[in-house]
């Protein structure tokens, strides 16, 4: 925390046996999670002073319950001058967050965000900047909102040697995926997503895993002590599932789940955001609505799960609250954790399921059969159910554990064939977690 002069007339506190002025924050945002934070710092927090807020258009976001000692601007160097010693930033995205929170660290102010973008793509380095100026970066709602797994991963684990991560990041997908396993299409479940503010207005950074894929680089570095970059990990929308898709899977024992995967194996790492075949014992699978779990395991702890709310403003406030007090009581994190450089994998061998629409006529099966065994895949198993026309037959191939690779060698060449309606889905199942 940067050392600015207390106004005498501040509330204080007493830590061993020294009487402590308040701590002065101002909040950059004020939309959902913005307000909650200060609705949390005036409810009950009577040793932290809200000096600042800033927004775009901040006439609009004046709140008559906040302090009237409160200001209220959209001048940053304004912010940035003040006698304000932790800034939290909740404004998200790059532009202009990333300046900001720059120079608010540069200045010596701590900094706690929400912003998985900004901490994904500049984390260490931001960290780094903290460091040299005495000041301290504290993330923790960056991941999972209210649930406290960057902390648990860095402190309550950080004695343990993580190898494997799974988890549920994004909670605007698993309420569509739930939605639409109750046989919801896709574009109905989206709007519903919408209508209840779980979605944006374009969902486009939910629905094709980059939301998540930001978060799974923040836990890896928190977790698995390794630093990897977010364009290597591989992506695949939840757009092209359908809720046939979920009948099917159910046939396997399974639901289907954006997953968010890590794993370490003989030095190297394989990392994917991809819509994945869950079975229904797993923990993953028992996730509704816009909830969040990430199971992680290590070498001598075992598994570890973190579970709860994700989204939302109050359980995202929760965890920015958390970090304002971390840093003014003296308990934030050290930059000086080692992370190792990996360079991702994302051929990792699972076995597949793949979905295929095509106009009926003899000799399909033994065509894909035939594909899948020149790129040395082995079927598994056939499966159609009933009620499908001929014209617009649906029916799933099952096959062993295969690299995603030799998958996709073959699933170019059945993309060639006549009979298909539609390019084929695949998805990985879930063979543990």
């Amino acid at each position: 925390m940067s050392t600015q002069t207390m106004a005498a007339e501040q509330p204080s506190r007493k830590q061993n046996g020294q009487v402590r002025q308040a701590c002065k924050v101002a909040i950059l945002g004020f939309g959902t999670v913005g307000s909650s934070v200060a609705k949390i710092l005036c409810d009950s927090m009577p040793n932290v002073q809200i000096t600042h807020v800033l927004n775009r258009n901040v006439a609009r976001k004046r709140a008559d319950w906040m302090p009237a000692n409160v200001q209220w601007t959209e001048n940053f160097d304004e912010v940035l001058a003040s006698n304000a010693d932790i800034l939290i930033e909740l404004m998200g995205g790059l532009d202009p967050a990333e300046h900001y929170v720059r120079s608010a660290l540069a200045a010596g102010k701590s900094v706690a965000t929400a912003n998985k973008k900004l901490i994904g793509k500049c984390g260490p380095e931001l960290g780094e900047l903290a460091r040299q100026h005495g000041c301290n970066l504290l993330f923790g709602a960056a991941v999972a909102g209210g649930v406290p797994v960057i902390d648990g991963l860095q402190h309550g684990l950080g004695g343990d040697q993580l190898h494997r991560l799974f988890g549920i990041l994004n909670g605007t997908c698993n309420f569509i995926l739930s939605r639409m396993s109750e046989g919801m299409p896709f574009p109905q479940a989206l709007r519903k997503a919408q209508e209840l503010g779980f979605a944006e207005a374009d969902p486009t950074d939910d629905v094709e895993g980059y939301d998540a894929r930001s978060k799974l680089v923040i836990l890896a570095r928190s977790g698995l002590r390794a630093e990897i970059d977010p364009a290597e990990i591989v992506c695949k929308s939840i757009v092209p599932i359908s809720p046939v898709d979920f009948e099917y899977a159910k046939d396997l024992n399974c639901t289907i789940r954006q997953i968010s995967r890590l794993e370490i194996v003989s030095k190297k790492l394989f990392a994917s955001v991809q819509p994945m075949l869950v079975p229904l014992a797993s923990p993953l699978a028992n996730v509704q609505g816009s909830e969040n779990i990430v199971i992680v395991s290590g070498k001598y702890g075992g598994d570890t799960v973190f579970s709860g709310h994700g989204a939302g403003g109050n359980p995202t406030a929760v965890a920015v609250v958390s970090d304002v007090l971390a840093i003014t009581e003296g308990r934030a994190g050290d930059f000086g954790i080692h992370h190792e450089r990996y360079v991702v994998n994302g051929d990792l061998v699972a076995p597949q399921y793949i979905r295929f629409v095509v106009q009926d006529r003899p000799g399909i099966i033994a065509s894909i059969a035939g594909a899948l065994a020149e790129s040395g895949v082995n079927l598994d198993a056939v499966i159609q159910r009933p009620g499908h026309p001929k014209s617009r037959l649906t029916f799933v191939i099952t096959v062993e554990p295969c690299p995603a690779s030799m998958l996709a060698n073959a699933l170019a060449q059945i993309g060639t064939f006549d009979f298909l309606l539609e390019p084929p889905l695949n998805l990985q199942i879930m063979e543990h977690a």
